[in-house]
């Protein structure tokens, strides 16, 4: 009996051990947890001395979060937040330049320019429209194939999008339509949507949940949203404008001033590697090392061919500004936080 419990106390000491010998580094993310989950799992199954602690919320909050944190921060490292954000840590000094060992496989327009890189880009997403076909039917509501069709009085209070101050998603938005109309196109073309949204919601897939559950008939949103509330039996299409549209990219990146660099440059060679970006490949279409196919049930057509040439660069270094002019003429039907 003595030697049982003895061998019983030193498995769990060894365990013990093992779990103190871990160690733990706090990650933002903005992605949905199901994904997260699979980035965990994998990545700790390849670094078992490595544990993932998630800090996930909106882009908005995050982006907010790591700049309140500026000098004092708390978590070690981000995978997945859109690239306009990164752009702007980047600006602030908030970011470690790191090159990942895959560095050479990943598309140039997925990476930072810079050598060493201050960010790698993982997956993107891409603007599209919500169009729920029965609802539309009972109301009588066109299918638009123009975002100025979005316009037209039928569509008064029928309509949902994302607040671009928390959602990547509505950012990319209002920043794709200034830069393919120009400004002052842009701002009258936003004015007379603003008559026909319902509400702004705080979420870039909210609006198509809604969409999809007949809330609003019309959600605008991304391509991914769609596709998932379609595999999820709602009667919603996924619309391409032929205008094109916005779209942005997730990236990962070293918050300079961790304490743990060693475990977060891991953490980033993963990220960029071949292995990572076929699990993002198993729920998004564009993703940064070429050749890896995805397969995704009910993804709509022409994405590809919809993404405008996206000025990253413009939109990350003009977001307050934009945001600032937005918030002004809008802000009175955002959803409550």
């Amino acid at each position: 009996m003595t030697r049982w419990w003895a061998g019983i106390l030193g498995v769990l000491a060894a365990s013990a051990a093992t779990a103190q010998d871990r160690t733990r580094i706090e990650v933002y993310s903005t992605l949905e947890i199901e994904n997260l989950n699979d980035f965990k799992k994998t990545f700790e199954a390849e670094n078992p001395d490595v544990e993932i602690q998630w800090n996930r919320d909106s882009t908005g909050v995050v982006t907010a979060r790591i700049l309140a944190e500026q000098g004092q921060q708390r978590g070690d490292a981000i995978w997945g937040l859109a690239v306009t954000s990164m752009l702007l840590l980047d600006r602030r000094g908030l970011l470690e330049p790191y090159a990942p060992r895959n560095l050479a496989a990943i598309k140039p327009a997925f990476r930072d320019p810079a050598v060493p890189p201050a960010w790698v880009g993982m997956e993107a997403w891409v603007a599209a429209v919500c169009f729920n076909t029965i609802e539309a039917r009972k109301l009588s509501l066109p299918k638009p194939q123009s975002w100025f069709e979005l316009l037209d009085p039928r569509f008064k209070g029928k309509l949902t999008m994302p607040h671009p101050a928390s959602s990547g998603t509505g950012y990319f938005h209002v920043s794709a339509w200034i830069q393919m109309f120009g400004e002052a196109k842009a701002w009258e073309f936003m004015d007379k949507l603003h008559e026909n949204i319902a509400v702004y919601e705080h979420s870039g897939t909210r609006p198509c949940r809604q969409a999809a559950s007949g809330e609003f008939p019309v959600g605008i949103s991304y391509e991914l949203a769609a596709a998932s509330a379609r595999q999820k039996g709602a009667p919603i299409e996924g619309l391409m404008m032929k205008e094109g549209g916005g779209w942005d990219m997730d990236a990962a990146a070293i918050l300079r001033g961790t304490k743990k660099p060693e475990a977060a440059r891991r953490l980033m060679d993963f990220a960029a590697s071949r292995r990572a970006n076929e699990l993002y490949a198993s729920f998004v279409s564009q993703v940064a090392i070429a050749g890896i196919s995805s397969n995704i049930p009910d993804y709509p057509a022409g994405v590809a061919a919809s993404m405008i040439g996206n000025d990253f660069a413009w939109a990350s270094e003009n977001r307050a500004r934009i945001l600032a002019e937005w918030t002004r003429r809008y802000e009175g039907k955002a959803a409550r936080k």
